[in-house]
């Protein structure tokens, strides 16, 4: 694949025209493939009435405009244009006719010089009007009257009179005026209204401020990723993906060679080491907020395989703390994908497999809650409380199990008060009933006054089986793994004396219904068939064992994590023995690993300790081989 050249040209042409077309030719008496389509791809259109004015059209309306506009003046300026030619025809007229009755050459003569002067004054008088004429401006239009704003119109009749202006540190009010059959004072009006623009600054106050009380409650009890205000959710939503994905591009490159590794590398040496193998060390997760808390659960989301859920706490008594719960992607190691705070410490978590957005989470004072993904809120949808049946003591583990009859979501939890509990969501609200109580023989108590004391168990990890619904073992901190039944609330179908000290994790085999396996701190990996009460396999590690797991790939493959940071990958159909692979996983001083788990899909694990630090591993060709 990586050698493999992909060549992609780049055209102007339209990708999605058809390329089919097929019309009649009529020369050819056939049907032929139409070549030249139209490419331009039109993305908008809008239909305008707006004409250029440079254009044929627009000169056209604009002359035709001016030629209207010019029309009603012309007419009226032509009357007096007329009349003045009247006179100046009439006073020519005039001067002529004593020039045709004249009699002696002295009155001649004088009247001959009279007329040459009316001549001169009517050519003056003709030629000012010429000039006149040409010097006169054009018409102007005339402006149109302009109408009443029939939103802003106030008729007289209905205009109050203006009240004297208030002084300040006057109290005295103006004198009252009557409008609309009510005494009103104008300055009580102008009170009113400035008091409403106060009111309403103070909330454009208030507003502005609440953001910045979200981001100090969120730092304490919520998401990072929720800090936005209301009006602008929709805005940096529609950037938020945008902004995701290149984030995640810009992972990739950093990233690069890990990424090629993950996808490609296949270990060669392999071939070499016969049945042994190793495992590749390729992201490593790490949050600044958590770098005090330890890694106390890991899982894996069922439907995204990239996406797991890791908790953190503390398993020191005297260390708690605030919990933490974060979200991280395969895609982006640098960045939790979700983040949520909580008061007390994160102890156990898992994912719905019919609702990958339910996350159930069992937390260090005996609460547990139900986070969905799909709600950006930095609080836990649902939660138990004291009046709801809460567990008095840390909640070790908890499972989903299949919706009930009427689909109403359930998981049960385990904890060291000794209480298995089921817990249903029901309209909002967690339903809680208790399945068993872990109550061994022999564990009574000398009370006051003589009485007998029943003492609990304390169970630390349980696990349902695959194929078997009502069937579940769990491992108690006495050593003991009881083997139970949801039909039965009083007895045990079977208990195992398994370990010396406390079951850290028992877990059934995926393929083999009759197998299950358990580590415990007293540094020993056994593997047992539920029929027989001794095992069939251990495996002393020399340290005590954190966590242990089967792979989903093969029945035979199972990994173990010890506190000295080292990890174990056994395969008992290579060998019954020995581990295939011991590899110290964690290289820091004074720390220990707590927890792994095996992907669904990828050949990698993740490993957790206790500085926070979550280490993803690819298993070598040897250590994934599948039986037959």
């Amino acid at each position: 694949d990586l050698k493999q050249e992909v060549t992609r040209t780049l055209t102007a042409d339209n990708p999605h025209i058809p390329r089919n077309i097929v019309r009649y030719n009529f020369t050819e008496r056939a049907y032929k493939i139409v070549d030249d389509m139209d490419q331009t791809a039109v993305h908008f259109t809008m239909n305008g009435f707006l004409i250029h004015k440079d254009s044929d059209e627009g000169r056209r309306q604009s002359i035709r405009s001016s030629i209207g506009s010019e029309n009603a003046p012309v007419e009226e300026e032509e009357a007096p244009v007329e009349a003045a030619a009247e006179t100046t025809e009439e006073a020519e007229v005039k001067h002529e006719e004593p020039t045709e009755d004249a009699e002696g050459e002295g009155e001649g003569e004088g009247e001959g010089e009279e007329e040459e002067e009316e001549e001169a004054e009517g050519e003056e008088t003709g030629e000012a009007a010429e000039i006149a004429e040409e010097e006169e401006p054009l018409p102007q239009k005339e402006t149109e009257k302009k109408i009443a704003n029939q939103f802003n119109f106030i008729e007289r009749a209905t205009a109050t009179y203006i009240n004297p202006p208030r002084e300040k540190g006057c109290q005295t009010d103006p004198a009252p005026f009557v409008t609309f059959s009510a005494n009103v004072n104008q300055w009580d009006i102008y009170d009113a209204y400035v008091e409403e623009l106060e009111r309403k600054e103070k909330e454009k106050e208030k507003e502005k401020a609440k953001p910045q009380a979200v981001k100090k409650t969120d730092k304490k009890l919520g998401r990072k990723l929720s800090y936005v205000e209301p009006q602008h959710i929709d805005a940096l939503s529609n950037v938020a993906k945008a902004a995701k994905i290149a984030e995640r591009m810009v992972n990739l490159n950093t990233f690069d060679d890990i990424a090629q590794d993950f996808k490609y590398f296949e270990d060669a040496s392999d071939e070499f080491r016969g049945q042994q193998g190793t495992l590749l060390p390729l992201w490593k997760f790490q949050y600044e907020k958590t770098k005090k808390l330890a890694v106390t659960a890991i899982c894996w989301n069922p439907k995204y395989k990239d996406l797991f859920a890791v908790g953190y706490g503390s398993y020191d008594f005297l260390k708690q703390s605030h919990g933490m719960i974060l979200l991280y992607t395969l895609k982006n190691p640098s960045f939790p994908e979700y983040s949520f705070i909580s008061e007390s410490g994160v102890m156990c978590l898992d994912f719905n497999s019919d609702h990958p957005y339910f996350l159930a989470v069992g937390f260090y004072d005996g609460n547990v809650a139900i986070y969905n993904l799909k709600k950006a809120s930095p609080q836990p949808n649902y939660t138990s409380s004291g009046k709801s049946g809460k567990h008095t003591e840390p909640v070790w583990q908890v499972k989903w199990q299949k919706d009930d009859m009427e689909n109403n979501a359930n998981f049960f939890s385990v904890s060291s008060d000794g209480r298995i509990v089921s817990w249903t969501l029901v309209k909002n609200e967690l339903v809680h009933m208790d399945v068993i109580k872990l109550s061994g023989e022999g564990t009574t108590a000398q009370g006051p006054e003589g009485l007998q004391l029943q003492m609990l168990g304390c169970g630390i990890s349980f696990d349902f089986h695959k194929k078997i619904d009502y069937l579940f073992l769990v491992g108690t901190e006495e050593g003991k793994i009881y083997k139970c039944s949801k039909s039965y609330s009083s007895q045990f179908l079977d208990v195992f004396e398994a370990h010396n000290m406390a079951v850290d994790s028992v877990s059934w085999n995926p393929f083999h219904l009759k197998i299950f396996i358990s580590c415990s701190s007293d540094w020993t990996v056994k593997i047992w068939d539920h029929t027989i009460k001794t095992p069939m396999f251990v495996y002393d590690l020399g340290t005590a064992v954190a966590d242990v797991a089967w792979a989903p790939y093969s029945s035979t493959v199972f990994a173990a994590v010890t506190i000295d940071s080292m990890a174990y990958v056994f395969d008992l159909n290579v060998n019954k023995l020995e581990p295939l692979c011991t590899q110290l996983v964690v290289t820091r001083k004074k720390n220990k690993t707590t927890h792994l788990q095996f992907n669904p899909a990828y050949p990698i694990i993740i490993v957790g300790d206790e500085q926070g630090l979550i280490t993803c591993l690819k298993l070598s060709p040897n250590l994934r081989k599948k039986p037959k």
